[in-house]
């Protein structure tokens, strides 16, 4: 199984670095061209190995690797071997960086620079390891400055804002905020080799830092959109008009990486938009029908409903009201969607929010009229509960899962659209 993390032979060199750092063995038993190659190498395996879960073997006293302890089998087989495994690597992980923070102040700043200690440090930031972020700037707060990606020159909330990675950016937009007062130095102000500031990064598109958690396409434009917003809030007002090589603001350059997206986003909604009016149609179609044949049908006398009073059939009235009612109110909300013009800044609110609310009165139409028929079926054979209990559990399964799938799709917007904040209060206020 490969490990994530390079040779096995490096891998066993890396672990027996930290035990002999951790054992207090002096620098100069390995020479200081050798020191320099340990902190390196050790800040190249920290960042990767903090999200690796396949660990399959322990530590040894001499830093070799040995085959899985009693404690191991036993949690094998208890079923809890994966979990030991990733606390145990977890565990190792920090250890290793601990130590790496202890050597690189022994390294050359050109051995840094040439090195993969700044190329490990980029590559914790697009993984979201906030922990491995959090402890170098903690020790070598000029890093924030210092560490730009080899390729682009882009320093690490660039890096954290081109891959989403909501925690990292946080961690240092804080940071930014209580240790660089200047303009000049501030990592909000700096820019690619291609002249691209922070908002030119927040308008592209990584489709590989795509979040899974995105119920549908459009969701994912109004989770780009959310953060190009919130990027343009933070940054001064001047950065909106700022041309990169191309020539490109970053709000055309949002538009030109976004198009592809913004057409997958209109045909989800579309598509989704569709199936539900489908749905609702029937309902009201059924609704409607219920309305006008009640259960029982006509007193030839009088011309009321023969149940009409019996209390059961008041509930039959009013579930069928709300039923008829709230899938109307989805059908026109969708077809709402349908019509829209699926500008940008539709699917940051005026979209997502009419989905919500077609969603939930289409779930609450089918509730309703599940109900409806409930009653409908104890009005028609009063004392049979025997009988209608069953009708009715076997009927419910087929609504309740389309109500259940679409419930979960109703939760995931409403996530997405109220609790979706890339900054947070405390970042804001600094603390």
């Amino acid at each position: 199984m490969g490990r994530g993390v390079g040779d096995r032979s490096e891998l066993k060199w890396v672990v027996g670095m930290a035990n002999w750092s951790r054992r207090g063995s002096r620098r100069s038993e390995i020479g200081d061209r050798s020191g320099d190659r340990n902190a390196v190498c050790l800040a190249k395996y920290a960042s990767k190995s903090f999200v690796e879960c396949d660990f399959e073997s322990e530590t040894g006293r001499d830093g070799e690797l040995v085959s899985p302890g009693f404690v191991s089998d036993i949690l094998k087989l208890l079923g809890l071997n994966q979990i030991y495994e990733s606390k145990s690597l977890h565990k190792q992980s920090r250890a290793v960086l601990r130590h790496m923070c202890r050597e690189l102040p022994k390294v050359s700043a050109d051995r840094l620079e040439k090195g993969l200690v700044f190329e490990a440090i980029c590559i914790a930031v697009k993984r979201g390891i906030v922990e491995f972020v959090s402890e170098i700037l903690d020790t070598f707060p000029d890093f924030s400055t210092l560490c730009r990606e080899k390729s682009t020159k882009r320093n690490m909330i660039m890096i954290a804002v081109l891959h989403r990675q909501k925690e990292v950016f946080n961690f240092l937009y804080r940071f930014n905020e209580k240790n660089l007062t200047t303009s000049n130095n501030s990592l909000l102000a700096a820019t690619d080799n291609k002249k691209n500031n922070i908002l030119h990064i927040a308008a592209m598109f990584e489709s590989s830092a795509a979040s899974n958690s995105v119920p549908g396409n459009a969701f994912l434009m109004q989770s780009e959109r959310q953060w190009f917003k919130e990027v343009e809030r933070m940054v001064s007002p001047s950065l909106l008009e700022y041309t990169n090589k191309d020539g490109k603001k970053p709000r055309e350059l949002f538009t030109e990486c976004h198009k592809d997206l913004v057409k997958e986003g209109e045909k989800w909604m579309k598509e989704t938009a569709t199936s539900c009016t489908v749905v609702g149609a029937l309902i009201i179609t059924i609704m409607f029908a219920a309305a006008i044949t009640f259960p029982g049908g006509y007193n030839q006398n009088t011309g009321w409903p023969v149940f009409s009073n019996n209390k059961v059939f008041m509930v039959f009235i009013i579930c069928d009201t709300l039923s008829l009612l709230s899938a109307s109110t989805s059908v026109l909300t969708f077809l709402g969607i349908l019509s829209s013009r699926y500008a940008e800044d539709d699917f940051l609110k005026s979209l997502p929010l009419k989905m919500i609310k077609g969603l939930f009165t289409l779930i609450f139409s089918m509730a309703t009229m599940m109900i409806t028929f409930c009653t409908s079926l104890f009005i028609i054979l009063p004392g049979k509960s025997w009988m209608v209990i069953p009708v009715i559990c076997l009927a419910s399964v087929p609504v309740a899962n389309f109500a259940w799938t679409q419930s979960h799709l109703l939760y995931d917007m409403l996530i997405s659209t109220y609790r979706s904040r890339i900054l947070d209060r405390k970042a804001k206020t600094g603390s």
